[in-house]
């Protein structure tokens, strides 16, 4: 009785141990632009603004047998926003809004990510620091989809869409009713490691 004991728990180790040892590390593609942190606002409730953060960079891990235990953290460059128009980016820079000057990042790390059964889509939850403040959210990402690419690499892609009360981060600049949150739309490539 005592050798089946620890022959399971052995294999139990060895199992858990190949299941870690699967997990891979990926880095976000930025470089060669396949992945984007896009933003859209309502203006006045008559049409979207869109813009985008043109610097950021993050990592992310990702098991397909095992997804649940992913993993991401994004670095985003708040001095880095473009919404094609460059006196709105400049208020949309300063003291009103993002402050860039004394608050020059934004990041999110995940806390948690649940995989639905097919293994497609996710709720992730995790810390979103912006604007000096730090929120727990939670937003569903679908997976794009994975592969080898034509450069011996592997990649997995996902994307996600979250809104943000503005508020929420200190930022209660007036826009009017229709303007009170803030969509954010993260697609990713990762290269992995």
């Amino acid at each position: 009785m005592k050798k089946l004991l620890v022959s399971t728990a052995v294999s139990a180790a060895m199992m858990l141990s190949a299941t870690a040892a699967n997990a891979a590390d990926y880095v976000i593609d930025t470089k060669g632009g396949h992945a984007s942190v896009n933003f859209k606002i309502k203006h006045l409730g008559y049409s979207w603004l869109y813009g985008r953060f043109n610097t950021f960079d993050g990592t992310f891990s990702y098991d397909a047998k095992n997804p649940d235990a992913s993993k991401i953290m994004v670095n985003i460059d708040t001095t880095s926003l473009d919404s094609n128009h460059a006196e709105r980016d400049k208020h949309l820079h300063g003291k009103d809004f993002l402050n860039v000057d004394k608050y020059p990042k934004a990041t999110f790390k995940s806390t948690s990510i649940k995989f639905d059964e097919d293994g497609e889509e996710a709720d992730v939850t995790g810390e979103f620091t912006l604007h000096g403040v730090t929120k727990t959210i939670t937003f569903e990402i679908d997976k794009v989809g994975e592969g080898k690419d034509p450069w011996g690499g592997y990649r997995v892609g996902f994307e996600g869409e979250t809104s943000l009360k503005l508020t929420d981060y200190g930022i209660d600049y007036n826009l009017g009713p229709a303007s009170t949150h803030v969509d954010i739309i993260l697609s990713i490539e990762g290269v992995r490691k």
